[in-house]
Parts: structure tokens; C-alpha cells; sequence
């Protein structure tokens, strides 16, 4: 066979579905890619009277206009930017995916034109339109006054008709006859919600009209109105309010912006009515061209949904939400926006392409994080403190997920002991007792601060973790609860085995294990112990069974036994007696009794007695009182 060099053909009738069908996932798109390229053509027109290349009446306002008629079945897309001729027409919405903006950087860029601050690149959004449509219709004039109005139309996105307009003005109307699946997608609450998504912050004033004939019509009867609804306090009818915020906070100098104005910002964007704790401006053009605010909002509500937290923008376009690739999983726990230009996105602008750039900018974001951080602990450790209960999770869920993030804040992770005093771990030691529930552990910790130990709170589902993981970091390091161990010096074997039999036989617990130790006199005269490493495999038994789907075979209890230590107090005058009593004959039964009692008083107070073996000590308290008040 002879060799053969060509350029592969691309056949518009089988291409186009795809990029109608495919492209873009959702169907709302359309809007925003219509509203962004009305955007770029105003973008284009500034810059080209920046660099002297068009002249324009500066008083002018430029503006994006969408019409809809829900009675017409219309939708319009106005601007006053920087039109089109009949040539550039058929240059780019002839020409899928040739991209007038890069053509337009190229043409001007040894005047000082830069692609930054316009938003296409793709030359494919226009499209777009055909998700909803059966006809799209375009009325364009040039800046150039010597150029005359044009118009193209099509029905299918393929075939086309081209001729002249009427439109006088400069600039370009975009006009959809939507599709009965169109019109079905579409009312003026729908289009509202997708403006208010993708284009709450772009750089041009977007109106939007409802021009439904019922909807300008008067009010229903019994409906009040006022002159007030109707005009403004002069008299004279209100002009349409833009739907944007052009000059969003983050594209401010952050020397120039007061804590209200962030407070307010964070409340209007994430309709949250709770002010947030603090925040992070990021503002700088290199190494990247990057702008946001990260805000860290309260968190009293553990199950409060993760979407939405992270908003992306691109030039003040809406993107995404929480794109993993810049955002790291443990930083949607905050919420912000960040605004690069520089992203690579793949066509549809909904997900970024593979680049080391992302990643680099991810690391940027993780570090900013951090310094916020470890600069609020050193420079106002007080309002740090404070924070703590909202920010402990997110600290502690970043230091697991993320190494870098680890290096970085691990000296400023504070633990709050039960006196609500906040350490580090290098002010805790190598052993480090902690409290799951202080309230119900309190005999237990009453015990550790008398030996003048501290007991930090670890109450979070993260906790169990998050222990492991510092023991796994920090070599030397062990956490202990509270109720894992006891310190005293142990009683005599005699004494021991005594009591063993006493407390195996009135509990019916054969393999039960009993110690003696004097621990005070202060102390309970019984706590029960559960060893650190049993509490985890407890706590692995939990997932297990939430895990455990069709292996009904498996004896959980046997792979994660539990292993529990009653330990008598040797201190208490009430164990001489109770040995004491087990050696009179006749009061074996009542020295059973009271051993019983003491087994799960030490169980309530380690808050394992439950269900039917609460029943029975709070019958055999009732019958101890009533044998104690008869003398």
C-alpha cells in the first residue's frame, strides 16, 4: 500500500449532536455561555478603547440584557459590546470551536490586548443555545460605524441562512425560539436560579425582564399596592435593578475592606445568617493569578451539608462547586470563593484539565490555610481558643488527610482539658489521659487530677482517629482514657483471691477479673477498667457492624471481645468489711448482695449497666434501703 499524509475531515452533521448532547452535562449551561459571551463582547470593546483602537461615548453604560416570553416561547441575549460584521459571522459562528477571543488576543496583542479578564477560549458556547431551542436568531452590528447590520439564523445548529438586519444599535441580540423541551425547563424562576448561580459576580451589569405579557399586567383583585411598589420616591417608575454584584468583594485590596463589609459578603453569598469566625483574603498575581475568601464558619451543626461550600469562579464566572483538584477533601469544611483565571478547564468549563499548575495552586491554598492559622494562634492565642470548638474538626480531619497541612499546624493543635484550659500536645507529655464524657466519667477524672495528671475532652467520631494517628506521628506518645487504668499500690494475694470469689460468685461471672489496689480514700470503693486497646477494638466492632452486609456467620463479639477489670479499692473500710461479712456464717447471702451492689455501682459509674441489669440494681437498691431504714 502506497503511504499517505492528509488532515482526518470532520463532518458537521456528526459532530454537532455531540457537542449539543454532550458537551455540557447540564442544560443550564446555555445560560451562562449566551451571558458570557455577551460578556467578552463588551470585555473586547473596553479594551480596544483602552488601546486607542475604538472611540465610544464614556458616559455610555454598558449593560447585558435577557428578555423572556414565556407567552412567545422567547428568550434574548442583548449587549452593547462590540458586534459583529457579516465576515465575522461567518469567521467564527461558521467556524465551530474557532475562538474569537483567542483571535482577538492575537490580533491586538502588540498593542497590550491580554486574554485576561475575558472569559471564552473554546469557541463552542454559543451552541450552547441548541440545548433548548428549535431556532436561534442573531442581529448583530460592528463598532465600526461604517459596517452594516447582519443577521444569521438556523434551526439545527448545521444549516444556516445569513443577510441583513435592522438592528441600529452597536452590539448584539442573540434570540432562541425555545423547543417544547425548552419552554418545559424554563419559567422566570428557573431562569433566575441559573443567573444567580453562574452569574451572581460578573464584570457587566445583567438585567433581566420578564416581558410575558400577564406578567407586566396589573395586580390580581384584593392584591395591595402601593405608589411606592410602582415608582421611585420622586415620582418617577424605578429603573431595573442589575441581578450581579460587578465588583465582588474578593477583587478589592484587603487593606481596603472592613470586617462588615466581609460579615455582610459572607451572609449575601452562603445565606447563613451566623456571622463566620474569621477569614482568609487571597489576593496576589504571582505565582498565580489568584483571588477569594476562604471564610471559617461556625459549625454547631455536624450534619450540615458539604455542597456548595467552595465556589470556583473563572473571570467571575461560576464554574463549580468544591473542584477537588484545587480544593482539598478537609477544606470544604469552610466556605469561600476563589476566583483564578488561569485554570486549565476542559471545554465545557466544568472540570479542570490534568496540570501540575492545579496542583501547585492546591498547595498554595493549603499553605495560605495554614499561616492563617498559626498566625491567629500566635498573635491572639485568646480569640484562637475561642474558635476552637468550631475549627478543632477542621484541624484535626486536614492534619489526617494532608501531610503538608500536618507539618504545618500540628504545634497549634490544641487540646481542651475538663478544667477548660487549652494545651498542645507538647505541653501534655508522652501519656495523655483523656474524657469521652467528662459529666459521666467524673469519678474517674476526679481520680487523674489527683494525681495531678490532666484529662483532655476527646468527644468528636473523629477523635478515635485522630488518636491513632498522633500515637503513629509521634513516637513515645500514649492516649489513655481515663477509666483504661488505675494507679495504687496492689493488696496482698491473699486478699485478692478473697475478694475474687466473693465477687465471681454474687455476679454469676466465672471469668470475671477482680483487682485490689489502694487508690484513696476519696475514690469510689470500685471502678471498673476497660484497657485503652479493648475501647478501640470496641470502637472497630462499631464500624464493622455498620459495615457488615450478608456475613451473618461471623461471631463479631468473638473477633472483638470485650475486656473489663473490676478494681476494688483497698482504701475503703467498706472491703475489710465486706470480707469480713463473707467469712460470718449465715451472712453469705448478704455479703453476695452487697457485692452485686458494688459490681454495678462500679458499672454505672463506667456507663456499661443497662437494660435488664439496671432493672435489677435499681429492685436490689430499693430493697437495700428498705432493709438499711429498718435498723
Amino acid at each position: 500500500m502506497i503511504s499517505e499524509t492528509g488532515n482526518v475531515s470532520v463532518s458537521t452533521e456528526n459532530i454537532f449532536p455531540i457537542i449539543r448532547k454532550w458537551l455540557y452535562s447540564d442544560r443550564d449551561i446555555f445560560l451562562r455561555e449566551l451571558v458570557s459571551n455577551a460578556q467578552d463582547a463588551v470585555a473586547k470593546l473596553r479594551r480596544l478603547t483602552e488601546i486607542g483602537e475604538a472611540e465610544i461615548d464614556d458616559a455610555e453604560a454598558f449593560a447585558v440584557t435577557i428578555r423572556y416570553d414565556r407567552d412567545a416561547g422567547t428568550m434574548s441575549f442583548e449587549d452593547n459590546g462590540i458586534g459583529m460584521t457579516a465576515d465575522e459571522i461567518r469567521k467564527y459562528i461558521n467556524q465551530i470551536a474557532f475562538s474569537g477571543v483567542m483571535d482577538f488576543v492575537e490580533k491586538y496583542k502588540d498593542k497590550g490586548a491580554e486574554a485576561g479578564g475575558i472569559i471564552g477560549h473554546f469557541g463552542l458556547g454559543f451552541y450552547s443555545a441548541f440545548m433548548v431551542s428549535d431556532k436561534v436568531r442573531i442581529d448583530t452590528r460592528s463598532y465600526l460605524a461604517d459596517e452594516p447590520a447582519a443577521s444569521w439564523e438556523s434551526e439545527d445548529g448545521i444549516a444556516y441562512r445569513m443577510g441583513p438586519s435592522d438592528r441600529s444599535e452597536r452590539g448584539s441580540l442573540v434570540t432562541l425560539t425555545l423547543s417544547e423541551e425548552g419552554r418545559e425547563f424554563l419559567n422566570t424562576a428557573k431562569i433566575r436560579e441559573i443567573l444567580e448561580k453562574y452569574c451572581s459576580f460578573m464584570p457587566v451589569p445583567i438585567y433581566f425582564l420578564d416581558v410575558t405579557p400577564k406578567a407586566q399586567a396589573a395586580p390580581a383583585e384584593g392584591a395591595e399596592t402601593s405608589e411606592k411598589d410602582e415608582t421611585g420616591e420622586s415620582g418617577e417608575p424605578e429603573k431595573p435593578q442589575p441581578i450581579n454584584n460587578t465588583s465582588p468583594l474578593w477583587l478589592k485590596n484587603p487593606r481596603e475592606v472592613t470586617d462588615e463589609e466581609y460579615k455582610q459578603f459572607y451572609r449575601d453569598t452562603f445565606r447563613d445568617y451566623r456571622d463566620p469566625l474569621f477569614w482568609i483574603h487571597l489576593n496576589m498575581d504571582y505565582p498565580f493569578n489568584l483571588k477569594g475568601i476562604l471564610y471559617f464558619p461556625k459549625t454547631d451543626n455536624l450534619y450540615e451539608s458539604l455542597e456548595g461550600r467552595i465556589k470556583i469562579y473563572y473571570n467571575q464566572v461560576f464554574v463549580a462547586d468544591n473542584i477537588k483538584e484545587i480544593i482539598p477533601e478537609f477544606l470544604f469544611l469552610l466556605k469561600g470563593t476563589i476566583d483564578c483565571p488561569d485554570l486549565p478547564l476542559n471545554v465545557s468549563r466544568s472540570f479542570l484539565q490534568n496540570d501540575q499548575y492545579v496542583a501547585k495552586l492546591s498547595s498554595h491554598i493549603i499553605r495560605k490555610v495554614a499561616d492563617k492559622l498559626t498566625g491567629l494562634y500566635e498573635n491572639n492565642r485568646a480569640d484562637y481558643e475561642k474558635y476552637w470548638s468550631d475549627i478543632g474538626v477542621f484541624v484535626k480531619y486536614g492534619m489526617l488527610k494532608e501531610e503538608k497541612f500536618h507539618d504545618k499546624v500540628k504545634d497549634v493543635c490544641l487540646f481542651e482539658t475538663t478544667d477548660h484550659v487549652f494545651k498542645t500536645l507538647k505541653d501534655l507529655g508522652q501519656t495523655i489521659y483523656y474524657a469521652t464524657d467528662p459529666d459521666r466519667q467524673v469519678a474517674y477524672v476526679q481520680m487523674a487530677k489527683s494525681r495531678g495528671q490532666d484529662v483532655v475532652i476527646l468527644n468528636h467520631e473523629l477523635d478515635n482517629h485522630f488518636m491513632s494517628f498522633l500515637e503513629f506521628k509521634n513516637r513515645g506518645v500514649r492516649f489513655s482514657r481515663v477509666d483504661a487504668e488505675v494507679h495504687g499500690d496492689d493488696a496482698d494475694s491473699d486478699r485478692k483471691e478473697a475478694l475474687q470469689k466473693l465477687f465471681r460468685t454474687a455476679t454469676g461471672r466465672e471469668s470475671l477479673t477482680v483487682d485490689v489496689k489502694s487508690f484513696g480514700q476519696d475514690a469510689p470503693p470500685a471502678v471498673l477498667l476497660e484497657s485503652e486497646e479493648s475501647r478501640r477494638m470496641q470502637e472497630m466492632k462499631k464500624q464493622f457492624e455498620r459495615m457488615k452486609t450478608g456475613q451473618d456467620d461471623m461471631d463479631i463479639d468473638k473477633m472483638f471481645p470485650i475486656e473489663q477489670t473490676l478494681v476494688i479499692n483497698n482504701d475503703q473500710a467498706l472491703t475489710s468489711r465486706l470480707i469480713a461479712l463473707s467469712q460470718i456464717p449465715g451472712k453469705e447471702e448478704r455479703a453476695g448482695l452487697l457485692a452485686a451492689h458494688l459490681f454495678d455501682l462500679a458499672r454505672l459509674g463506667h456507663g456499661s449497666l443497662a437494660a435488664d441489669d439496671l432493672a435489677s440494681f435499681l429492685k436490689r437498691s430499693g430493697q437495700l434501703l428498705q432493709e438499711l431504714s429498718e435498723g
